[in-house]
């Protein structure tokens, strides 16, 4: 069995209503199990203990939301080296583009030495209806890639 983690932060609702269409994209691959958290209760436990992992957040003065940089800053030393290659996604809320966030969640992703799977997604405010898919076609796709 595949196990996926999805930690985001959100404070409007909708980079979670974007990890909740990622966990269903994810589930719609046979063997696969999701856990999705909140970045502040994630742990590197979680972390070390998945087959690959989503990140989410929001665009908090072009950048990314204090609450994931703390996970980050949590668990990047004791994981150095553990979870080299293991694929990982993005997706990003945000009232205007969003691209810096994105960067910025890269430049995590490169330091932690993930392997991205598929495109950031992004939303300019509320998801819409065809955002969420494309979180759940990137949810299954991450899936997949374990």
């Amino acid at each position: 069995m595949a196990k996926l983690l999805i930690v985001y932060h959100t404070l409007s609702g909708n980079t979670g209503k974007m990890a909740e269409a990622m966990a269903e994209g994810a589930r719609s691959v046979a063997k696969t199990e999701v856990v999705v958290k909140p970045a502040l209760e994630a742990t590197l436990e979680d972390l070390l203990g998945t087959d690959a992992v989503a990140f989410g957040s929001a665009d908090y003065f072009s950048y990314i939301a204090g609450a994931l940089k703390d996970f980050f800053d949590r668990t990047y030393y004791p994981a150095k080296g553990k979870v080299t290659d293991k694929p990982c996604a993005t997706f990003v809320t945000a009232g205007g583009p969003g691209e810096k966030v994105a960067e910025c969640l890269d430049r995590y992703l490169k330091s932690f030495q993930l392997r991205k799977v598929g495109e950031t997604v992004i939303a300019a405010g509320a998801p819409a209806p065809e955002i969420l898919e494309e979180c759940r076609k990137l949810g299954k796709q991450l899936a997949e890639a374990v």
